[in-house]
């Protein structure tokens, strides 16, 4: 896939970050249609009016993807409108930083889950049968996950649980679409570290791990999205710390990782902001 020309593409958490950086995209390569979820309908209306006026073909829909019920009805309403999207970008997520046990049953822990790693697979099941029936043309997940879905931290426990569980799901979808013979699907599992998005606001830099600009990861989203590429992990350091936590010791890993990378004091400083970005 060399480019979404004529092509549908859905993206959540659109109205604002990167969500609305991969719309800019989409309108830019001539999108048949630019489908736009996010809980803002201010921001959600501005994005949309502005992609308009580069001439995109927009539908923005106000969804609360924490709620299985808002997805199914919006899903519903983007096939019967727009019909089913080619590309569907799962971006949106929220980020709770704190102590495992300051985390509220339900404000924090039961939010987190549902819409990190239960509305990507809500909204995939919603949309993928029938890019497995449209064999004629090549079609598109992608799921942001985190480096977080790789790494265990501190003061990031739930988050981290969240994102482990899309990545797990995530590549187990990506092998059983190849081993049924459904290459015309691919998903592509990003991995990335802190973002300067400001949700994570406070968030320390690491050991030759940079804070990421929106601009760099979202230019590398897309090339991979287009390229059917299987998973991105982004900087190449995060790798660098899986190696690690599999060939040594974990007390000597868990010293290397407070002390030298400093993996484990990067969230001690942490304010991030709160809703859905």
């Amino acid at each position: 896939m060399h480019t979404v020309s004529g092509r549908k593409i859905l993206i959540t958490g659109a109205a604002m970050g990167m969500g609305r950086l991969y719309a800019q995209f989409a309108v830019r390569e001539g999108a048949a249609a630019v489908i736009l979820w996010d809980i803002n309908e201010t921001e959600l209306q501005k994005t949309a009016e502005e992609l308009r006026g580069f001439g995109g073909q927009v539908h923005p829909y106000v969804v609360d993807v924490a709620d299985l019920d808002a997805i199914t009805e919006a899903a519903a309403k983007v096939k019967a409108e727009v019909g089913n999207p080619d590309i569907v970008i799962n971006n949106a997520g929220v980020v709770r930083g704190k102590l495992f046990w300051e985390h509220d049953a339900r404000k924090d822990i039961a939010f987190t889950m549902s819409i990190n790693a239960l509305a990507p697979m809500y909204i995939a099941r919603e949309f993928l049968p029938a890019m497995i029936d449209n064999r004629g043309s090549e079609s598109r997940i992608v799921n942001i996950a985190s480096a977080a879905g790789l790494v265990s931290n501190p003061r990031m426990s739930v988050y981290c649980a969240s994102k482990w569980s899309c990545t797990g799901w995530s590549d187990s979808v990506r092998l059983e679409l190849e081993h049924c013979g459904h290459d015309h699907v691919k998903v592509t599992t990003v991995n990335p570290s802190y973002i300067s998005t400001g949700m994570f606001e406070g968030a320390k830099s690491m050991l030759l791990t940079p804070i990421l600009t929106p601009e760099y990861v979202t230019e590398r989203v897309w090339a991979a999205m287009k390229s059917g590429r299987k998973r991105l992990v982004l900087p190449w350091t995060v790798y660098l710390s899986n190696a690690l936590k599999g060939v040594l010791p974990l007390v000597i890993y868990d010293w290397l990782a407070l002390h030298v990378m400093g993996i484990y004091k990067s969230m001690s400083d942490f304010k991030g902001r709160s809703g859905q970005a």
